[in-house]
């Protein structure tokens, strides 16, 4: 008996503090340095649920090892509900490349994916090509000598290239940075030329015809750029990288917490002015349940984990 009025008690004490959720302000996580497209989508989604929820949601930069140190420092954070994550596509791709700390299924609870976007190959205009398959004879020309640019070892921008190099059957030669904001300051200097980023984050320089954009990753043309091929339409049959944003919390973290979070982020996603944004940077809403989003991540881990076997030993992680 006094069991069950223990456990009633800390249920009812568990459904006042998620009613009360939040009390103070939550940090969100960004396990890569500002600049890129999950600093992007981590400010947009901070900036609504303080809006929403009555306090502040911040973002917390935490780059390194490709996401790895802000997601350890998030799976090991209590499971409150202060601390969140923000994930994307590396999130699935480092268990295929790292010795990990964290399980990326079991160690947090997921919450809400918010959109995805396909890749986009883009080049400095300094680059004497004007086409994908303009490309791929520079390529084979100089095998091992053309550089793409990453935001760091396993992000989509180091994926999607390796995925490129494996169905066009060329050699370029990966450089990695500390973050996708070195990244881009690099390529516009014309340090290095070529980039498979997101298009969420590609999108600026390439209307304001700072890059050029050769193709785009999606199965279809996307609606920012009409006029831009897909890759595999203009010259890499089955080539396709989407990325995608999402939030988790630490494992433990309360599901009336979690309900509450995923409940809200919906109602964020059917704003106008949020999906215009995303619409503009080339990025379509998704909206999944969390059970669906954890199943989702699952798949990519999958997926992405047979890209990372086929890898060149030029990408190899210590």
């Amino acid at each position: 008996m006094l069991l069950k009025i223990f456990g009633l008690l800390v249920a009812l004490t568990v459904a006042a503090a998620a009613e009360d959720y939040p009390d103070r302000p939550v940090r969100i996580i960004v396990p890569f340095s500002a600049g890129g497209g999950n600093d992007i989508v981590g400010r947009l989604v901070a900036n609504q649920l303080s809006m929403k929820l009555g306090q502040q949601f911040f973002v917390d930069n935490r780059g390194g090892a490709g996401g790895v140190i802000g997601t350890d420092a998030a799976a090991h954070a209590i499971p409150d509900g202060y601390t969140l994550l923000m994930v994307s596509i590396a999130h699935t791709i480092n268990p295929s490349l790292y010795k990990l700390n964290y399980d990326p299924i079991k160690s947090f609870a997921p919450i809400a994916i918010f959109a995805t976007s396909p890749n986009v190959l883009a080049v400095n205009p300094q680059l004497p090509v004007n086409s994908v398959r303009d490309l791929l004879v520079l390529a084979k020309e100089r095998p091992g000598e053309l550089e793409f640019a990453s935001a760091g070892i396993g992000s989509f921008d180091h994926l999607g290239g390796e995925l490129f190099k494996i169905k066009a059957g060329v050699n370029l030669l990966h450089v990695p940075y500390k973050g996708g904001g070195a990244a881009i300051t690099d390529l516009l200097g014309g340090h290095v030329k070529i980039i498979f980023g997101s298009l969420l984050t590609m999108a600026p320089y390439i209307q304001s015809g700072q890059l050029k954009a050769l193709g785009t990753g999606g199965s279809k043309r996307n609606f920012a750029l009409p006029d831009v091929p897909t890759i595999a339409e203009a010259g890499v049959p089955g080539y396709e990288a989407n990325n995608w944003w999402g939030i988790v919390a630490p494992a433990g973290t309360p599901a009336e917490v979690i309900a509450k979070l995923a409940t809200t982020i919906a109602q964020v996603q059917d704003l106008p002015e949020v999906q215009k944004q995303f619409s503009r940077e080339g990025a379509e809403i998704v909206k999944m349940t969390p059970t669906e989003f954890g199943e989702f991540m699952v798949a990519e881990i999958k997926k992405w984990g047979r890209v990372v076997k086929h890898r060149d030993g030029d990408a190899t992680a210590n």
